[in-house]
């Protein structure tokens, strides 16, 4: 059968960037009720970075840049487009992109931010690949950045202990596909939101509420029931749309929030946790930067293979969630 040309989003190259501070559990224990032992038995962390006070957002999402730009092989002069992910920008505008666009010489890309929370990365697939398949633009940056440690509430042990800041991106090209599920890059997108359940996860301050940044609140053991159920159910979904099934599936790159979360959906999707990219232990939940960082780490480590079908799925506050199926 002839199947017609399509274009597809393939991904190109990847790049990620901690910042050089690394803080373990034990540096909690002495100004909180809290020990090594108890965060790693609750979400599998082990250790965060934290950026340094003079680092910002825009500072580490233009690192990660770099890196990509360089893991592709391709200059910066090249990109259509920068989207940027992101619930913890440097300003309330100019946006977080904007600044990256400056700072790596992409002079002739447009530029623009997405906050979708923890689910902001598969926010920003899904729209970088609906503008390469509109034929809106040819090459596209995606970036996950964050500094979370700036809305902690260091004296709440349920949720200072598990976020840490860091930035991951990776560049995205137009190339012709036949549109069946073996064409490399971006197969389906999958997005869903729910604000009933604001209150689940939220920050308590904005610029048109009290004037600050605030401070981060989550109901943890009600985000816990919600994200198995929603991220196995969004992955099944986005799978069904690209023709494809969990047998399919070479690698499950998930948002990292908790390791019990990870293991969680990977057996509702019937996969074992071999096939599972980890690295909530040395990261923390970076927020909108997880994903990205955690494709990064996959291919640096050699587990990433040209050819592998992958699932990367998130959920987040709003509630927001969502999952991309891609080729790599």
């Amino acid at each position: 059968m002839i199947q017609n040309s399509v274009t597809r989003a393939v991904v190109i190259g990847t790049g990620h960037y901690l910042p050089e501070r690394v803080v373990p559990n034990s540096a909690f224990a002495d100004t909180l009720d809290t020990s090594d032992e108890w965060i790693v038995s609750r979400s599998g962390i082990e250790r965060r970075h934290f950026a340094a006070k003079d680092e910002r957002t825009s500072d580490l999402a233009a690192q990660a840049a770099r890196a990509a730009l360089d893991n592709a092989g391709v200059g910066a002069d090249t990109l259509d487009a920068i989207i940027v992910a992101t619930s913890t920008p440097d300003y309330t505008f100019p946006s977080v992109a904007t600044m990256v666009q400056a700072g790596i010489g992409a002079d002739k890309a447009y530029a623009f931010d997405v906050q979708a929370v923890c689910a902001g990365f598969i926010y920003a697939l899904a729209n970088a690949n609906a503008l390469i398949v509109s034929g809106q633009a040819r090459r596209v940056m995606v970036i996950g950045a964050e500094t979370f440690s700036r809305i902690m509430d260091w004296t709440d042990r349920s949720t200072c202990v598990l976020f840490g800041d860091g930035a991951g991106a990776l560049i995205l090209d137009a190339q012709p596909g036949t549109g069946a599920p073996g064409d490399r890059g971006i197969l389906s997108t999958d997005l869903n939101a729910d604000g009933r359940h604001r209150d689940l996860l939220y920050v308590d301050g904005g610029v048109s509420s009290t004037g600050t940044a605030g401070y981060l609140r989550m109901q943890g053991n009600q985000v816990f029931r919600h994200a198995v159920e929603k991220l196995a159910q969004t992955a099944e979904t986005a799978l069904e749309k690209a023709g494809l099934g969990a047998r399919d599936v070479d690698w499950i790159v998930p948002h990292q929030a908790n390791i019990r979360i990870i293991q969680g959906t990977a057996k509702k999707l019937g996969l074992p946790m071999e096939q599972v990219i980890v690295t909530v232990q040395d990261h923390g939940n970076t927020s909108a930067a997880s994903i990205p960082l955690a494709l990064s780490v996959g291919v640096e480590s050699g587990k990433l293979k040209q050819g592998d079908v992958v699932v990367t799925e998130a959920i987040g506050g709003g509630l927001a969630w969502g999952a991309v199926v891609l080729r790599w």
